[in-house]
């Protein structure tokens, strides 16, 4: 896969427009920088071995390839050691949710997938294909995936709006023998909780001592919940645009958290978001930008700690936030503490991969938290580093590791005794 560069006049003399304007020819100018590295489209196929003869013919296409069927046809598990399968994903989008942007439709959430893909490759060393489905039915989805599923090792969702993408993912889960993840509600999830967990060790407090206010329940957000639950926390208010519609005692909220989706009860709110926001120790914002106020933060415990995550334009303005609170973190690459899922998707897929898993659960979600926290080492946690960078080394190799282990720790791995198998002749291709 090759990124469509441009030429060094034409970054240095050309802005970053982050909306786009249909009034501004300029946009479609080569000159500019972000459709000049889109045109033609960011990625590519490039075969392994180049066909320049009958006999390299023979061997990767007809007639040599109707024994590796044939092979494959009589033990399936051989397509994971003679085909691509092994090492490829397929990311999944119906262009519900678009980045922040909507619901752009399939061909509009192209150029996202393609990057995408590009990111699976360069992180994870991952073949990753972009699939764009012409419908926003669950059936038709579901149907769509499970037909193309032979052909992959894994699926990852993404950009599918709530809430179809919690049916879309459960049902997927259910059918397919291979991970299925909604990249949208996991990995935002995960990384906060890794977040999370480490401002916490800033502040000197605990995930089990702490309130937290979760605004904005769509897919992240109910993930975010969920997980949170999972790890230990003990006081969790969530909020949407209605005010506060959830909330409850603990272990009441933890036993029903996999039930969110469906028993939110978003038009009956018993609060507003200042009430939630009464005392509370944290702050999660998956919402939109600058829906907190300076007021309402001051509402907030002592030492508050907020992500506010809303892209571009936080919820709460990074001059306040830096100001005013004890840790301040965004979705943003140009503030520190960037909370974003790309530490968490390449690494996740290439574990599962390693690990023939057949589906990604709550066990993973955690052991990569854990991972990604323990990547900070205590020397350098302070306020402005409490999750490692997304171009850490460490950090795909690391969270593979975490979810490999708890794949076989909670059994969901395949065999892979076809692995021990002698490898195929190398001196086959001069």
């Amino acid at each position: 896969m090759a990124v469509i560069d441009t030429t060094a006049e034409q970054r240095a003399s050309t802005t970053l427009p982050y909306i786009w304007n249909p009034e501004d020819n300029q946009s479609l100018s080569t000159t500019d920088r972000i459709f000049a590295a889109h045109r033609g489209g960011k990625i590519q196929v490039a075969g392994k071995l180049q066909i320049d003869n009958p006999d390299k013919l023979s061997l990767v296409y007809t007639p040599g390839v109707g024994r590796v069927c044939q092979a494959v046809a009589t033990d399936p598990a051989l397509a994971y050691r003679f085909t691509g399968k092994a090492n490829s994903v397929a990311v999944v989008t119906d262009g519900s949710a678009v980045l922040g942007l909507g619901n752009l439709g399939p061909q509009a959430a192209l150029p996202v997938m393609e990057g995408k893909t590009m990111l699976f490759r360069q992180l994870a060393g991952i073949d990753a294909w972009p699939i764009c489905l012409d419908t926003q039915d669950p059936d038709e989805i579901v149907r769509a995936v499970t037909a193309i599923a032979p052909g992959f090792g894994g699926i990852n969702l993404e950009d599918i709006s709530a809430p179809r993408c919690f049916d879309v993912e459960r049902r997927l889960q259910e059918t397919l023998d291979i991970p299925v993840m909604h990249d949208d509600q996991h990995g935002t999830a995960i990384v906060v909780l890794a977040a999370l967990v480490n401002a916490l060790k800033v502040t000197g407090r605990r995930l089990d001592q702490v309130t937290i206010v979760v605004n904005g329940l769509g897919a992240a957000g109910i993930a975010c919940c969920q997980l949170l639950l999972a790890a230990g926390a003990l006081s969790l208010r969530g909020c949407d645009k209605q005010g506060l519609v959830l909330t409850g005692r603990p272990q009441v909220l933890r036993r029903s958290r996999e039930l969110f989706p469906d028993s939110i009860r978003y038009n009956r709110p018993v609060g507003t978001l200042r009430d939630a926001l009464q005392d509370a120790d944290v702050f999660i914002g998956l919402s939109a930008g600058n829906v907190l106020t300076l007021d309402e933060l001051k509402l907030m415990a002592p030492d508050p700690i907020v992500f506010a995550l809303a892209n571009p334009d936080p919820e709460l303005p990074p001059e306040l936030g830096h100001r005013h609170c004890r840790i301040y973190a965004t979705g943003r690459s140009d503030y520190p503490n960037q909370i974003n899922n790309l530490l968490a998707f390449p690494g996740m897929f290439r574990g599962v991969l390693d690990a023939r898993a057949t589906t990604f659960n709550e066990p993973m979600h955690l052991a990569v938290a854990s991972a990604l926290a323990d990547l900070v080492p205590a020397r350098s946690l302070s306020e402005h580093c409490i999750i490692p960078s997304v171009f850490d080394p460490q950090v795909v190799p690391a969270v593979a590791d975490a979810v490999s282990q708890a794949a076989r720790d909670t059994g969901v791995t395949r065999s892979t005794a076809w692995m021990a198998q002698p490898s195929p002749q190398t001196d086959i291709w001069p």
